[in-house]
């Protein structure tokens, strides 16, 4: 998961308030549960020491909460009096948590948000494509691409002769060049955007013409669907489908990223940067353990953070400056990289924030995939 949506919330300084909770409307006493949710809400914040006007800015945005919300959950992050994040989950936290620390408690969301990439699809006929990207954030147009236009004979007939094969070659030369531009437009908008699958819906011959036409990388990343087209638009078989290409490209990417990292892990490394064994990143291409990610997601060296569902190290408490990269497992190790005052965080917390300042991807080891040994790892990229 990309976490850079998350940076807004290490612009400001802390403490932070932040809310996970169920936003479904399956029984009918909806009204009653939210107000007694809102009082939950402000209660345990309270207790935990936010502030009034942060409470008061948590309560009055749930309280205008639209009753028709499309996710199944939702998580609120709120400093100074102000909602600085209202985000939609694709998981419903079973139970509403709050916190109040100097780190808005930002981990959970890797989990909670899902891991299904973002696509741009693309519904191929004969006269073009209509554009459409899907994200966390749901699905909104992105366009078309419009090609030549065949000129039909209307209802004159013409003989099986030269004349006849010259409309035939015409209109198949049309077609071929409005592939080439619905091509080049999945290119330049692919380059432009944030999309890691390609859909392609619409008629079969089309859209591999379409594919065809694509360069490798892309085409390497496309996935061709069965229902669907440009003039009915999506479907739920069509639905189905495209959700089940992004599960499975989510799937084959985690399963690569822990191949990395087992590889990584397996190999025979050498002391990291820190100079001590096991104190910094290790060059075998994968770091483990609360020293070792630290000081990767430190020094940058971290292509991905892997958080696992359970184990001691994301709980572990680390030492944290107002910068991301102010993060240090002793206290004292903190003050030396000139933090006056280090503020104790989970390690988890300050490692999603690493990773949001940094780009660096973030993905969640679910429990049955072997992943690092204590919950905290990361697969480090290799310099020249």
């Amino acid at each position: 998961m990309d976490v850079g949506f998350l940076k807004p919330l290490f612009d400001r300084p802390g403490p932070w308030a932040g809310v996970y909770m169920d936003t479904s409307r399956s029984t009918e006493d909806a009204p009653r549960r939210r107000m007694l949710r809102e009082r939950f809400v402000a209660d345990q914040l309270a207790g935990q020491g936010a502030d009034r006007a942060t409470c008061d800015a948590v309560i009055e945005r749930l309280a205008g909460e639209q009753v028709a919300r499309a996710s199944a959950g939702r998580a609120l992050f709120a400093a100074d009096g102000e909602v600085v994040l209202d985000l939609p989950l694709a998981a419903s936290p079973i139970d509403v948590v709050t916190s109040w620390s100097m780190l808005p408690r930002v981990a959970p969301l890797a989990a909670f948000r899902g891991e299904w990439p973002a696509c741009l699809v693309a519904f191929v006929d004969q006269a073009g494509a209509d554009l459409e990207l899907r994200d966390d954030t749901g699905s909104r147009p992105a366009g078309r691409a419009a090609g030549r236009r065949a000129h039909g004979r209307g209802h004159r007939s013409v003989p099986a002769d030269r004349h006849e094969w010259h409309y035939r070659n015409r209109v198949g030369n049309t077609w071929e060049q409005t592939a080439d531009r619905v091509a080049d437009e999945l290119v330049r908008q692919w380059s432009d955007g944030d999309a890691e699958l390609l859909i392609l819906a619409g008629d079969p011959r089309e859209r591999r013409a379409v594919r065809d036409r694509l360069p490798e990388p892309l085409r390497a990343t496309t996935e061709e669907m069965r229902h669907g087209s440009r003039a009915s638009g999506c479907s739920e078989l069509l639905n189905a489908e495209i959700d089940h290409a992004r599960a499975e490209y989510a799937r084959a990417h985690l399963e690569s990223v822990l191949d990395l990292f087992r590889a990584g892990r397996g190999r025979p490394g050498g002391p990291g940067p820190g100079g001590h064994d096991g104190a910094g990143p290790q060059t075998s291409g994968a770091a483990e353990g609360v020293p070792a990610v630290v000081e990767a997601m430190r020094s940058h060296q971290a292509a991905t953070l892997l958080l696992g569902t359970a184990g001691g190290d994301m709980r572990h408490e680390v030492w944290i400056g107002p910068d991301a990269d102010q993060v240090a497992v002793q206290r004292s190790q903190a003050r030396a990289m000139g933090v006056r005052t280090p503020e104790p965080a989970r390690a988890d917390d300050a490692l999603v924030r690493s990773a949001a300042v940094a780009d660096t991807e973030v993905l969640v080891v679910p429990e049955g995939l072997q992943g690092p040994a204590g919950g905290l790892g990361a697969v480090l990229r290799w310099h020249a």
